[in-house]
């Protein structure tokens, strides 16, 4: 592999020794698991903070899917630190992580990126941008054998959501996962975060993404990547799964203490 896009946030959002990164998210996946066994998991939400304050609610979603048998992983991730027109898709040959590499599938990446229209294949978005790269220690600790396809969404407006959505599902097949990796709303007390994190909890549980889509583009919830989350749940819907269970919702308060400015954090399973 020549071109692999090294860490950015490794001894800050995650431990950047291999063995304490292993030991941790073992930890967290040990202690936060579902009494419920999900079958033909599409996708799954999970958020993208440091795991001191995500991780938790983070390893539910991963426990939803642990064991199971993806060949492919799509991630699917907002832009923090650049704005671009587009959805970008690394053009390298693996993500880095201290457990590892992970290769890319540029099979599908070459089938997503054909048209060139709004999905092509860049650095744009990778460079820094952690909401990728914070899930793969959970992916590689949980699965064997699988590569990724890192998309980074620089514009999340309907447009370009509604042409992932069908792209994905135009390529995709049973041994493929996705992740959308998202935060919910970030700065407000704990009692109007709730009111808007609440929202989006609804919309998941009532698998109802276009409505989810107009409430972000109102204002009446929030969330960093709440385009990767209609898109996944649209490619959920467009292969006919639609049951949802939003497993766990938490904000940075838990930790913190501080319920003065919280950072909302959620996890969900999209299957048949």
């Amino acid at each position: 592999m020549k071109n692999i896009r090294e860490t950015a946030v490794a001894g800050m959002f995650y431990p950047s020794s291999a063995g304490k990164l292993k030991n941790e998210v073992q930890m967290l996946l040990d202690t936060c698991k579902s009494d419920e066994n999900f079958q033909d998991v599409l996708g799954i939400v999970s958020p993208h903070a440091g795991y001191i304050y995500s991780g938790r609610t983070a390893a539910y979603a991963f426990n939803a899917v642990a064991d199971k048998n993806y060949n492919t992983i799509v991630i699917i991730s907002p832009s923090h630190r650049e704005y671009f027109p587009g959805i970008s898709i690394y053009n390298g040959d693996a993500y880095q992580t201290p457990l590892g590499n992970v290769p890319l599938n540029k099979e599908m990446i070459a089938q997503l990126t054909a048209e060139g229209k709004f999905i092509f294949e860049g650095i744009n978005g990778h460079r820094a941008e952690h909401a990728v790269e914070v899930q793969l220690p959970f992916l590689q600790i949980v699965m064997k054998n699988f590569s990724i396809v890192p998309v980074v969404l620089g514009d999340q407006r309907k447009t370009f959501v509604d042409s992932l959505a069908h792209k994905l599902a135009d390529i995709i097949d049973d041994n493929t996962l996705i992740v959308a990796s998202s935060d919910l709303s970030h700065f407000y007390t704990k009692e109007e975060a709730d009111k808007l994190d609440s929202v989006v909890e609804k919309r998941i549980t009532d698998f109802d993404y276009e409505g989810l889509q107009r409430d972000l583009e109102t204002g009446k919830c929030e969330a960093c990547g709440g385009g990767a989350i209609v898109a996944m749940m649209k490619t959920a819907d467009l292969f006919n799964k639609k049951k949802t269970k939003v497993l766990s919702r938490t904000d940075s308060s838990s930790v913190s203490g501080d319920a003065s400015e919280v950072v909302g954090y959620l996890s969900a399973a999209v299957y048949k």
